[in-house]
C-alpha cells in the first residue's frame, strides 16, 4: 500500500470533491495521506479534514510564501498546536528564492522558528526549499549543531549537494510527479542513488501531476505513478517501492498510527 506524505486537501481544486478523490485513492491503494498547512491561521480547516477521515493526518506551520504574513507565529504556539493527535508535522516552512513572495529574511526567520518547533516538539518538519539550495543547506547545518530534530525535504527538485548534505544530517527527501517529467532524468538518478531508507513519495496536489496525467488536478491517488516510476529507477518492483516508502513515512512521521487506514 501506498502513502502520499504531502497533499493540500483544503485548497479548492480537491475540495469539491474530497469524498470522490478519498474513495479513488482508496480504490489505488493509498494508506494514508497528510495534509499540509500553508498558513497556521488556517489550521482550524487544515485540523477538521483530518478528523474527519480516518488515515489522513495534518500538518501545521507556514508556507515561506506566507512568512510575512505569520511573522507573530512562534514556536511555542507551534508546539502547543501540534499537540493535537492528528497533527504529525510542523511545516511546510523553508526558502523560496524562486517567487521570492516572502522578503528572504523572513522566510528565514519563519524558517528557524519551524525549525525550533519541529526540535520541541519531536515532530518531522516538512520542508520547502527552492532555488535556496546552500542557504537551506548553511542553516540546517547550524540548526542541526543546536540539537537534533527530524525533517524531509520535500518535492524536492534541488542539487545532489543538497540531497546528500540532508541525508548526512538524517533527513529524508520526498519525489512528486515532477520526477517522472521527461525533463528530470537528473532527479530519477538523484532516486536510484539515494539511499533506499530515505526516500518518500507524495503528490504535493493539487499541483504537479506526474507526466502520465499531466495537465490534469493532482490528486493523492496518482502518487502511485510517481512511485512507479521512482521503482523503475530504482531497479525494484513498485511493490517493493511502495512498502519501502510505506515503512519510510511511519518511521519518519511516528505519530501517525498505522491502524488508522483509509477508507472510502
Amino acid at each position: 500500500m501506498w502513502v502520499d506524505s504531502h497533499c493540500h486537501l483544503d485548497f479548492p481544486e480537491l475540495a469539491a470533491d474530497r469524498d470522490g478523490l478519498i474513495g479513488r485513492a482508496v480504490a489505488a491503494g493509498l494508506r494514508s495521506m497528510v495534509t499540509i498547512s500553508t498558513r497556521v491561521r488556517r489550521f482550524d480547516g487544515i485540523r477538521a479534514i483530518a478528523e474527519a477521515h480516518d488515515g489522513i493526518w495534518c500538518s501545521v506551520g507556514t508556507h515561506p510564501h506566507n512568512a510575512h504574513e505569520e511573522l507573530d507565529v512562534t514556536a511555542e504556539e507551534l508546539v502547543a498546536l501540534a499537540e493535537h493527535p492528528r497533527v504529525i508535522a510542523i511545516g511546510e516552512a523553508g526558502l523560496d528564492f524562486f517567487y521570492d513572495k516572502s522578503p528572504r529574511e523572513a522566510q528565514e526567520q519563519g524558517f528557524r522558528t519551524h525549525i525550533a518547533a519541529a526540535r520541541a516538539s519531536g515532530l518531522p518538519l516538512v520542508i520547502h526549499a527552492r532555488e535556496a539550495d546552500a542557504t537551506v543547506t548553511a542553516i540546517l547545518t547550524e540548526e542541526m549543531g543546536k540539537g537534533a530534530f527530524k525533517a524531509v525535504l520535500h518535492c524536492f527538485t534541488g542539487s545532489r549537494e543538497l540531497a546528500m548534505a540532508g541525508v548526512a544530517l538524517g533527513l529524508y527527501v520526498s519525489f512528486s510527479g515532477i520526477a517522472t517529467y521527461k525533463s528530470a532524468a537528473n532527479l530519477r538518478e538523484l532516486a536510484a542513488e539515494l539511499p533506499a531508507d530515505r526516500i518518500l513519495v507524495e503528490t504535493d496536489a493539487p499541483y504537479l501531476a506526474p507526466g502520465k496525467f499531466r495537465g490534469k488536478t493532482n490528486e493523492p491517488s496518482y502518487v502511485v505513478e510517481t512511485g512507479r516510476v521512482i521503482a523503475e529507477a530504482r531497479g525494484v518492483a513498485p511493490e517493493e517501492m511502495a512498502r519501502q516508502t510505506t515503512e519510510n513515512f511511519y518511521r519518519l512521521f511516528a505519530k501517525a498510527d498505522p491502524g488508522r487506514q483509509l477508507s472510502a
